[in-house]
């Protein structure tokens, strides 16, 4: 798909990959590019600098991302690309409280549900539309230090699998990006951890790895290409995969917790 003239929404726009992404499209010519956050004066700052339009919206909230499509299908146009972006960690692993293991299960998947329970029917019903989903290379493989994120960012790719595979003949085109270490609010603070392993990237770069898997309309965004390699590691022997992934867990697991 070509972003030119097309009608664009990204959550977590107010910073890192979803400001980057904003940007990026606007550049790629898009016809109005829906900056949403629930930090509304960073979603206003990406705004103004695209002439965007900025929105407010806690992913975490169906009622929230439901008005979301509804105001702009309504004020805008039908919503060609949704980028369901935001996305959040929480360190530590079983021990972690009830509260932030459902926090971060709305927000790193039942946005993602949510948006597409809203959407799809919608672009099914126009003939078609594309849905780009941010999970993370720990939706593949896994994340050292923290459950909650390698469980949903798993549950993530997998919807987002779910959504290609009934969806595809309906016209609904699905990409899910799946980075290692992005420059970021989320990696402040953990530039040597073990997701920068094969460094950390500028949200830039992987905005234009968007545009790229977009343009082919594959499913898979990988701005980090070794992430295909330990994919195949993880396949051929799982065994032998999770060993080294222990090593990793001895080396990196007390940074994040």
């Amino acid at each position: 798909m070509e972003l030119k003239d097309k009608i664009i929404v990204v959550t977590g726009a107010a910073s890192g990959i979803g400001r980057a992404m904003a940007i990026r499209f606007a550049a790629e010519g898009a016809k109005a590019v829906v900056c949403a956050d629930m930090n509304l004066s960073g979603a206003e700052k990406t705004a103004n600098q695209i002439n965007g339009i900025a929105f407010e919206v806690n992913v975490s909230r169906e009622a929230e991302i439901t008005g979301l499509i509804d105001k702009v299908e309504a004020d805008v146009g039908p919503i060609d690309l949704f980028c369901s972006n935001a996305g959040i960690l929480v360190a530590g692993g079983a021990e972690v409280a009830n509260d932030d293991w459902q926090r971060i299960w709305e927000i790193n998947v039942m946005s993602h549900v949510w948006a597409a329970r809203h959407l799809v029917p919608r672009m099914v019903e126009r003939g078609g539309g594309y849905l780009l989903n941010t999970a993370s290379a720990a939706g593949l493989l896994n994340q050292v230090g923290s459950a909650p994120y390698g469980v949903t960012k798993h549950a993530a790719v997998g919807l987002a699998e779910w959504l290609a595979l009934t969806h595809g003949d309906d016209g609904i085109k699905v990409s899910v990006l799946c980075p290692q270490a992005v420059r970021s609010e989320m990696t402040r603070g953990h530039e040597d951890g073990v997701a920068s392993i094969n460094g950390m990237l500028e949200p830039e770069a992987v905005a234009e790895a968007c545009v790229d898997t977009i343009r082919a309309e594959t499913f898979l965004v990988l701005p980090h290409p070794e992430v295909v390699q330990y994919m195949r590691n993880k396949a051929e022997n799982y065994d032998k995969w999770i060993g080294g992934m222990r090593k990793l867990n001895r080396v990196f697991g007390d940074k994040l917790r």
